[in-house]
């Protein structure tokens, strides 16, 4: 079993920046590539981002590439969600999630621990 805990969420306005965290315990955490999801009121669960279990490898959504940056620090079990330049529809419930199986993967079907999530709220 691996546990999940997001932080980091809040409400910032439009152009600003936030950073989530998502703390690992459990099984070794070096073991998992890990991913983003975010999942929007009335809205399906939608990949945001994905890095591997040695951080080489990550993958982005289109809508957030080259504005949020996937990061993990395996010594610290912890892995990271830099966002900046925020618009009003990145506003979601924030979760991060766990796989053994794949490098990198953007779809959740392939992830089986999940953190309880964190809520962002961009303001226009």
């Amino acid at each position: 079993q691996v546990q999940l805990v997001e932080s980091g969420g809040g409400l910032v306005q439009a152009g600003g920046s936030l950073r989530l965290s998502c703390a690992a315990s459990g099984r070794t955490f070096s073991n998992y590539g890990m991913g983003w999801f975010r999942q929007a009121p009335g809205k399906e669960r939608e990949f945001v981002a994905a890095i591997s279990w040695s951080g080489s490898s990550t993958d982005y959504a289109d809508s957030v590439r080259g504005r949020f940056t996937i990061s993990r620090d395996n010594a610290k079990n912890t892995m990271y969600l830099e966002m900046n330049s925020l618009k009003p529809e990145d506003t979601a419930v924030y979760y991060c999630a766990a796989q053994a199986n794949f490098l990198v993967t953007m779809n959740p079907s392939r992830y089986y621990y999940w953190g309880q999530g964190t809520q962002v709220t961009v303001s226009s």
